[in-house]
């Protein structure tokens, strides 16, 4: 009999897309029978905004709900909207190559943010992109927008909004990259820890085997640099912080850089680690773990470093940063 695995998701365009492209993957790499089951979280229902419903951990506890009761073998996140902390009885399966990390302006008129005029209408639902608009743009009026890709894409359309800042990953996996006005560049505009990737998770207790073929180990290593900075921060997905990596041979490179709400002021910290593998010999697991400690132990330093210099105080969180 043909091994079947069940894979829950979000409902929305983009969630399915993301799914859809594990699904394929599992099925073209491994032979098992995939199913997709849609579950409605409390991001997807309230209107509100997403800071004061939690941030964007609320997209991810009715999946997690999913999981541990066995209605599903695994789901899928967009990893940036996965917390930090661990969540009992679950693991991170696998984390698959990693999209185009970058943030995306859509603007009307294909305008850049430079050339949208004073005053312009700019729509995010992200605090850190708040900042980051500010800080370039003191000038603009940043309006708080909700919903999927569409109904933001149609506020610039409408002539509601000048513009909206959207992931370039989710345009990419939606086929809209027609719609963008301007890329930003990491150096100067850092994403959410783990933008463009995706999290597939699953229960501690569960071997699934296939999860193998579809992670990619460096974006992993990677991303765990990222989410471990938000971790030791204490932090939650929707603080003004941004994270950016590269590893270039078996040197990662990390990048972190904390906001002051009105994006009048930042501080940042840039480091770099070599990556040993675990040693000669090691096991390709052990060695993994060892680049994954390598990681987690430079988002702490850097971490340390951003709190030592005041990144506390900067953002304004209160208990979520200290």
């Amino acid at each position: 009999m043909t091994r079947t695995l069940r894979i829950a998701t979000r409902g929305s365009a983009l969630a399915l897309a993301q799914t859809g492209m594990i699904a394929d993957e599992l099925r073209r790499l491994t032979g098992v029978e995939v199913t997709i089951t849609v579950v409605t979280t409390e991001g997807d229902t309230s209107r509100a905004s997403l800071a004061s419903i939690g941030g964007t951990g609320v997209f991810a506890s009715a999946l997690r709900a999913s999981l541990t009761a066995g209605d599903c073998d695994l789901v899928v996140h967009s990893l940036k909207d996965l917390p930090t902390a661990p969540y009992p009885g679950l693991v991170l399966g696998a984390v698959p190559l990693r999209e185009d990390p970058r943030d995306a302006l859509c603007s009307r008129d294909g305008l850049t943010l430079d050339a949208l005029p004073e005053g312009a209408r700019i729509g995010t639902g992200s605090p850190r992109r708040v900042a980051q608009l500010l800080s370039l743009r003191p000038d603009a009026t940043v309006v708080d927008i909700r919903g999927n890709v569409d109904t933001r894409l149609a506020k610039v359309s409408s002539g509601e909004l000048d513009a909206v800042v959207l992931a370039a990953a989710g345009l990419t996996r939606l086929g809209r990259l027609d719609a963008v006005s301007e890329f930003f560049d990491l150096s100067v505009w850092p994403t959410a820890p783990g933008q463009g990737a995706l999290a597939i998770e699953a229960r501690e207790e569960d071997s699934i085997p296939e999860l193998t073929q579809i992670q990619d180990e460096r974006t992993r290593v990677r991303i765990v640099a990222e989410r471990s900075v938000l971790a030791a921060l204490e932090a939650g997905c929707s603080a003004p912080i941004g994270a950016s990596s590269t590893l270039d041979g078996d040197t990662l490179t990390l990048t972190a850089v904390v906001y002051s709400a009105d994006g009048s002021a930042e501080l940042g910290s840039t480091r770099s680690v070599t990556l040993g593998g675990g040693g000669a010999g090691a096991g390709a697991g052990s060695a993994l773990a060892a680049d994954e400690a390598a990681a987690v132990g430079l988002g702490s330093a850097i971490a340390t470093q951003l709190l030592g210099d005041g990144a506390g105080e900067l953002a304004q969180l209160g208990s979520s940063i200290r």
